[in-house]
């Protein structure tokens, strides 16, 4: 009898899987990289270094056996790199103010103008209260050439900073309405423009960093009820606005001088 022809069963070939197992091991760590290249720093470079150093010679990364996730370690530090910078230009900014209030304090007062002229720090930011008297006639809002030196050297401490400055015109509840004036509401804002001008034209403080409000007689400070009260309302606001919110560190370091 002829022997039946034994029936040998074929096997796929695998060898295939060897390669794509490589592939995908190279596209995983090169989708590794484009995530976290804008957020590394050396330090998270080196980390993530080790990481493919474990991945390429065949072990178990940290982000397989439940470990520190690096994705989430970098996200962190990122934020946290983040913050502190923002804890730095704070402090840096509440710093240059203060030393900004004690230069303009000294000069103040060596004009003979510390009744009249009150510099504060407070969460706006620096503001040098500067009464009507020391700046204009009653009524009027032509700067006194008398002042001058006063507003230049304001106008000199502060040009040279990043910061928005603005101008704030405010009157008492008196009454006004001449030729010049309808209102409170038209003094005030032609005291404060005319502040501003004097801070651009000789002090040279930056036309695209500084603005005016007019507020008149409603915004006062002071009871308008007795003619001490309303001296003091009558008042030109020059404000140094903040860049950085203050913080729990920097508030406590804030002072005013009332």
């Amino acid at each position: 009898m002829k022997k039946k022809k034994e029936h040998h069963e074929e096997h796929v070939d695998e060898t295939w899987l060897i390669p794509y197992a490589d592939m995908l091991t190279l596209l995983l760590a090169l989708f590794i990289v484009m995530f976290a290249m804008s957020k590394v720093d050396s330090q998270k470079l080196q980390r993530l270094s080790a990481e493919f150093n474990v991945i390429f010679s065949g072990g178990s990364s940290v982000m397989s056996e439940g470990g520190t996730d690096t994705t989430a370690a970098v996200q962190s530090q990122a934020a946290n790199s983040g913050t502190s910078t923002e804890k730095s230009n704070t402090q840096k900014e509440e710093d240059t103010m203060n030393g900004l209030k004690q230069s303009l304090e000294s000069e103040i007062e060596s004009k003979g103008y510390a009744d009249k002229v009150k510099v504060e720090l407070n969460k706006e930011g620096l503001e040098i209260s500067i009464q009507d008297a020391v700046l204009f006639n009653s009524g009027d809002a032509q700067v006194l050439q008398n002042v001058n030196p006063l507003l230049l050297e304001i106008s000199k401490m502060v040009h040279g900073l990043d910061n928005e400055i603005k101008v704030v015109g405010h009157t008492d509840n008196v009454p006004i309405s001449t030729s010049k004036f309808r209102s409170n509401w038209d003094l005030s804002a032609m005291r404060a423009i005319n502040v501003m001008n004097f801070m651009v034209s000789s002090g040279g403080v930056g036309t695209n960093k500084i603005s005016i409000q007019a507020y008149g007689e409603y915004r006062p400070k002071y009871s308008n009820d007795t003619a001490e009260g309303r001296a003091k309302n009558r008042r030109v606001e020059i404000f140094i606005i903040r860049k950085y919110a203050q913080t729990a560190e920097t508030n406590g370091t804030t002072t005013e001088n009332k």
